[in-house]
């Protein structure tokens, strides 16, 4: 009987020393497992669906970043038609830093040995945001073949070219000065085509006069043998004494071949202006940026960078009058009397 008893208490409640005691029934190991492998189950997809999000997020992060990094001048407001000439140059010898995002504009000036190129150079890298490297191409094997060409000017607006001009993180425009007999007539197309690739723009600049460009030619070409400062050629001078030096040289100018050379001159400025219009570009002349400071302005509004006061330290080396300056006056002026270059000898400029 008490056997039987026992028996029937299994699985039912019963009281000892007045506590109430549930014994439950023995559970099956297999739905315990069950239980503990749905468990894992649904942890395993909620981790999983946290990572999937995190990850889509991260990849839209990524795109948007790249998004910005591709095109940046949504953020600098630039009208539709500069985007073709505002670049983001990332160099390879230095990093752009926190101006990595700030545009920069890629020029050349084209130009011809004495016209003011190099006054006009140094106005230009008084700016605080312009680089221009001077004459790049008078090396030779700069200009050797197109490829040569090619490398040069890629390094140039990559912002690799290393110059006492180099502005580096903070540049806004950067160029240099291109003489037409430098290379650039030989390769016309070639040049005009890379300029609408990259989106260089182009500015000429030339004399209206070029009977005094061509005495400056003469002065400049003898002093390379004379050496009149100590010995010492210079194209350029930064005091009155030494411009005061060499102004003393009168060339004695051919007066036959006087009208042939001008001729020669004008050409090559046609020609260059013919082959390189479908580029942007702007063209100014010597005579109107010294009479003319708004002529500077418009420099900088083409150059898309802030106005500034420009400044160069050259000093002017022929201020006087051209019937001063040539030893042969009364030759030359007889030469261009009633030919299309008599204006030459009276439209002079006042320093």
């Amino acid at each position: 009987m008490k056997a039987k008893d026992e028996k029937l208490g299994e699985g039912c409640c019963f009281f000892n020393k007045d506590t109430l005691v549930l014994k439950l029934p023995k559970k099956s190991p297999i739905l315990s497992r069950m239980v503990v492998l749905a468990v894992v189950m649904i942890c395993s997809v909620y981790i999983c669906s946290i990572c999937l999000k995190q990850t889509k997020i991260h990849k839209e992060s990524n795109f948007m970043r790249i998004k910005l990094i591709e095109k940046p001048y949504h953020a600098h407001r630039i009208p539709h038609a500069q985007i073709p000439y505002v670049h983001y140059p990332e160099p390879i010898t230095y990093s752009r830093n926190e101006c990595a995002c700030a545009p920069v504009r890629f020029f050349t000036i084209v130009s011809m040995q004495r016209s003011g190129s190099g006054w006009f150079e140094t106005l230009l890298n008084s700016h605080i945001n312009v680089s221009s490297h001077g004459e790049i191409f008078a090396n030779k094997e700069r200009r050797s073949n197109m490829s040569a060409i090619m490398r040069t000017l890629d390094k140039v607006y990559n912002l690799d070219w290393n110059s006492s001009a180099s502005k580096n993180e903070c540049t806004a425009a950067v160029g240099f000065k291109w003489m037409l007999n430098q290379g650039l007539m030989q390769h016309y197309g070639e040049i005009a085509e890379y300029f609408n690739k990259r989106g260089v723009s182009v500015i000429f600049l030339f004399r209206r006069n070029q009977l005094r460009q061509w005495i400056s030619l003469l002065a400049n070409s003898h002093d390379q043998y004379a050496k009149q400062l100590n010995g010492t050629h210079k194209a350029h001078v930064h005091s009155q004494y030494e411009a005061n030096i060499l102004a003393r040289f009168k060339p004695m100018i051919d007066a036959k071949m006087l009208v042939p050379k001008l001729k020669q001159l004008h050409d090559w400025v046609v020609d260059a202006l013919e082959q390189l219009k479908s580029n942007r570009h702007m063209v100014i002349y010597y005579e109107d940026l010294i009479r003319n400071d708004t002529k500077v302005k418009d420099v900088m509004d083409f150059l898309k960078v802030p106005q500034r006061r420009l400044i160069s330290h050259h000093v002017k080396i022929h201020t006087k009058p051209l019937s001063h300056l040539v030893e042969n006056w009364d030759d030359v002026h007889n030469a261009l009397a009633g030919t299309q270059y008599e204006s030459f000898l009276t439209s002079d400029y006042q320093m």
